[in-house]
């Protein structure tokens, strides 16, 4: 069992475990769902987190890959974060 650790450092998210990707999302946000059905076609393993639990979180999909924090579902930015790892 591998657990991820992050850690808050102002507006920035760091995924200690750089080998998870992290999707953060609300049950309402259909780009949220279209980039995990996306990288579900990839085959990305990632874990989803609720963002309404995180208070520094305003806009989604949020997805940390890495120590790279991307807004939006923008996928050449995924591309070459994923690329990195």
């Amino acid at each position: 069992m591998i657990i991820a650790f992050f850690v808050d450092f102002g507006k920035y998210w760091y995924n200690l475990d750089m080998s998870k990707i992290i999707v953060y999302t609300t049950p309402t946000c259909i780009y949220c769902h279209a980039l995990m059905d996306w990288l579900d076609e990839k085959g990305v393993e990632y874990i989803e987190k609720d963002a309404t639990k995180e208070k520094d979180i305003k806009t989604v999909p949020v997805t940390v890959i890495g120590e790279e924090r991307i807004v939006g579902f923008d996928r050449p930015a995924i591309k070459r974060a994923l690329a990195k790892l």
